[in-house]
């Protein structure tokens, strides 16, 4: 098992983000994290990444125990930040380097690749995600759509066997947001593991083979991609669909569920 959580607890400043929550995630899984701001899903993908623990219960990565105390020894931390990869919403909050070519080639650096190598392959990824000409830019100075790719370019040069990914398409463009998910489909050729935290349901059977959904910190239902968007008063329940109002030439105002992104 890739991932596990049993009764797993977490509070930022006694609000509880993650409440006793139990779930495990198989390898090579395509998962979606579903859930309304505020739902517990980027707090998980943080306790994932090792970024921050539990403060009840327990979380195991490949069956060893995810804590602050293995990650403090090299012989697990290592090959674990190897493995695992996350982007998160806000690119600002990764992005330090003075270019987008160092930017994209700082991990490779600290995994002490051959210097050709790490050329070669900042050179490939920027290619692949279309920011080639913004090699020599200063990160900070892009759009938001920009800056969305470097940060996924950044962790992408890296070929990561688990990829966490929080909100990936926000700040994109239609075509972007479309190349993005071409790109998550066909990451690792079905082999890696992609866990995307999104309240947008218009792509979730396109990045997701299952689902997790989260309501206030719990998990409160699972299924596939299907099942779960068959589930409208699940979706109405927890905030993933809203009720879309518009009035008739009659004068007659008439509402109906409108899922979040939907295609």
């Amino acid at each position: 098992m890739l991932f596990e959580l049993e009764h797993l607890t977490y509070q930022y400043e006694g609000v509880t983000a993650v409440d006793d929550l139990s779930l495990a995630i198989p390898e090579g899984s395509r998962v979606a994290l579903l859930g309304a701001n505020g739902s517990g899903k980027s707090t998980l993908l943080r306790l994932f990444d090792g970024l921050i623990f539990g403060q009840g219960g327990v979380a195991w990565f490949r069956g060893q125990e995810l804590s602050e105390e293995h990650l403090g020894d090299d012989a697990f931390a290592l090959p674990f930040r190897r493995t695992v990869g996350i982007v998160f919403q806000n690119p600002d909050v990764q992005l330090f380097n003075p270019t987008v070519f160092d930017e994209v080639a700082f991990g490779p650096l600290q995994m002490c690749w051959p210097k050709i190598e790490i050329r070669e392959r900042t050179a490939e990824i920027l290619e692949r995600l279309r920011i080639s000409h913004l090699k020599d830019r200063v990160p900070h100075r892009l759009s938001g759509g920009e800056k969305k790719r470097v940060a996924l370019a950044s962790v992408l040069v890296l070929d990561p066997a688990v990829l966490l990914l929080d909100e990936p398409t926000a700040s994109l463009d239609p075509r972007s947001q479309s190349e993005v998910i071409d790109l998550l489909v066909e990451w690792g050729g079905g082999a890696k593991a992609v866990i995307t935290a999104t309240h947008d349901l218009g792509d979730l059977e396109d990045i997701a083979d299952r689902c997790f959904v989260l309501d206030r910190g719990r998990l409160v239902a699972e299924g596939s991609p299907d099942e779960i968007l068959k589930d409208r008063e699940l979706l109405q329940r927890t905030n993933l669909v809203h009720q879309h109002r518009h009035r008739h030439p009659t004068g007659e105002l008439h509402s109906h569920p409108h899922v979040h992104g939907a295609k």
